[in-house]
């Protein structure tokens, strides 16, 4: 896959304009990276309603369990379908509607400084090795691009409140396929890993158990 972006777009994603964005308060503070999990209806995979949800055009009577649903107001950077498809919602330069009520190292309200990626899933699902694959190769080139320092679920950064990705989220995997990307890519540019992402060659990664903030 490609690690070009064009005004925060990835190229290699498939793009879907979501309008639930805005502006970041500083766009040169992008340091945090949030994994999440979603599927509409829950536990369903392979429909539309994802994709529908975060552009507004969401089928409320589609399904009795949308119905708490009206009127929310939610996106994500990105969502990575079971076969490894990545989409794309909002420009990583804007603040996507992710993380709500959320802190991270003393720091609140991390849709300022964050991405989000959805994981099309759930808590009580396995992911799928082309997701981990996939997502791997979305961070590195991130990482290209963005100051990213950490790697957090959303259950680190909203404990008591969310749950995802979930205990069968495996961070040791998405750890390890990411850092065999990374010297591939290295590999096969002939570069070291400070020409590749600069000073941001490693990433402080989750642990998997929600963590005090």
């Amino acid at each position: 896959m490609s690690a070009d972006f064009q005004d925060g777009w990835w190229l290699a994603a498939q793009r879907y304009d979501s309008p639930h964005y805005d502006e970041r308060p500083d766009p040169a503070d992008i340091t945090l990276l949030v994994i999440h999990n979603i599927s509409l209806p829950a536990g369903q995979f392979g429909g539309p309603h994802v994709s529908d949800l975060f552009t507004a055009r969401l089928d409320y009577n589609a399904d009795p369990s949308f119905a708490g649903l009206r009127g929310v107001k939610v996106s994500s950077h990105f969502f990575i379908r079971r076969d490894g498809r990545v989409l794309q919602y909002v420009s990583a330069n804007a603040r996507a509607w992710h993380a709500g009520r959320s802190a991270f190292q003393g720091r609140e309200k991390c849709n300022d400084f964050s991405i989000g990626i959805e994981l099309e899933g759930t808590d009580s699902t396995p992911f799928e090795p082309a997701q981990y694959q996939s997502l791997a190769t979305l961070t590195l080139a991130l990482q290209q691009h963005y100051p990213l320092q950490d790697v957090q679920g959303h259950e680190h950064i909203a404990p008591g409140r969310k749950t995802d990705p979930g205990v069968l989220f495996d961070w040791s995997q998405y750890q390890q396929i990411w850092r065999e990307i990374r010297r591939e890519t290295c590999l096969q540019t002939g570069s070291p890993v400070s020409a590749l992402v600069g000073a941001r060659g490693e990433l402080r990664f989750a642990k998997g158990l929600p963590q005090s903030q």
